[in-house]
């Protein structure tokens, strides 16, 4: 009898970039319990290469990315990222150093955002439980408000001018909608919200209206609504049940996700994922808290948003039974009360890190 085929596992070449703040901090525990799945699971493999890009960075050389940073990130298969900020680096030079240079150019043009209501957890809205608010906000993440187009001249002078130009292409709307009807469509409710302005900004917000309408026409199944920004913010607070897909710009969707965040309970379990749909670029997947320099170095950082990050990731990787076993532990911990203090906690984030690797190897192992 000949032997059977035995079949190789998949390895997956992740580059990981904790740069400033908290980030090095979580992306570290994610990193330990990505290994924790995958060994345990023992259907992929997992190789992790940090590069220390960081405000330091940029404080030491003028710089925050080497000159091939974005050939050597284009071998691997997806990119795992911390935060950027730092006190003595002015925003706007962070910012557009390290995360938008590395967005921008690798044309990861749509930023996702799932936000939920974890089991043990608790929203700061009344009477809303697990199951009422499951979101999904698509963003706009190549062009639009952070286009990066204007500039400043007569510097100093009292007639000073700043300008800040959003740039709406037909191309670069055209396939967020796409991208996002298609989101709409495999979610149970069929259902769509597009944010927008175009009272008030009557141009580019008026090309994004007219593309979502042709775009939505191709998908008959998905119930799609139309609302102006500031009005979503009181649905959101007001109705969260409501609400199942949201797409926005860059700007919109930037501030719409981070109130979601809050309304489901912290910022720190909220994911961020940064596609190229088209996969010709690795993806980017990073919490959504930002570096959070108030609390550095005091190992109280909640992971839960770097390990919902981690589950983006191995979705988009194609493991998607590993994704949802790593989702389920996390939300197991979370029902057990094993949660941080921005969650109404006193767990460390080593504690929580540790409890879902115990969860993990209890609920897999065997498998």
């Amino acid at each position: 009898m000949s032997p059977s085929k035995v079949t190789e596992h998949p390895t997956y070449k992740i580059a990981s970039i904790p740069a400033d703040g908290i980030g090095p901090e979580v992306i570290s525990a994610g990193i330990t319990v990505l290994k924790k799945l995958a060994s345990t699971l023992g259907t992929f493999n997992l190789e992790f290469e940090n590069f220390d890009w960081s405000s330091d960075t940029y404080k030491k050389t003028g710089k925050y990315l080497p000159g091939n940073a974005l050939q050597t990130l284009k071998k691997f298969d997806a990119i795992l990222f911390g935060a950027v900020g730092a006190p003595d680096v002015p925003d706007h030079i962070s910012l557009w150093g390290l995360r938008l240079a590395i967005c921008q150019p690798l044309q990861q043009y749509a930023n996702v955002r799932p936000t939920k209501i974890f089991r043990g957890t608790q929203s700061p809205l009344r009477n809303c439980t697990t199951g009422d608010l499951d979101w999904v906000i698509i963003r706009e993440n190549s062009e639009g408000e952070y286009a990066g187009h204007g500039g400043r001249s007569h510097i100093g002078q009292a007639w000073e001018t700043a300008t800040e130009v959003s740039i709406f292409t037909r191309h670069g709307v055209e396939r967020i909608m796409r991208f996002a009807f298609e989101t709409a469509s495999k979610r149970p409710k069929k259902h769509i919200t597009v944010v927008t302005k175009s009272n008030a900004q009557r141009n580019g917000m008026v090309l994004w209206d007219l593309v979502a309408k042709e775009v939505a026409a191709e998908f008959p199944d998905v119930k799609v609504e139309k609302m102006l920004v500031d009005a979503m913010t009181t649905r959101m607070v007001l109705k969260p049940e409501s609400i199942d897909t949201i797409v926005a710009t860059n700007l919109h969707a930037n501030i719409l996700s981070d109130l979601a965040a809050a309304l489901a309970g912290s910022i720190g379990i909220a994911p961020t994922s940064n596609l190229d749909p088209t996969r010709e670029n690795p993806s980017m997947f990073e919490p959504i808290h930002g570096s959070a320099l108030d609390i550095i170095g005091m190992g109280i950082a909640n992971p839960v948003a770097t390990f919902w990050t981690a589950v983006e990731m191995l979705k988009w990787l194609g493991e998607e039974k590993a994704a949802n076993a790593l989702l389920e532990a996390v939300e197991n911990v979370c029902e057990k009360g094993i949660i941080t203090k921005d969650l109404g906690g006193t767990a460390t984030t080593a504690e929580v890190t540790n409890a879902v690797c115990d969860e993990i190897q209890r609920t897999l192992e065997g498998k």
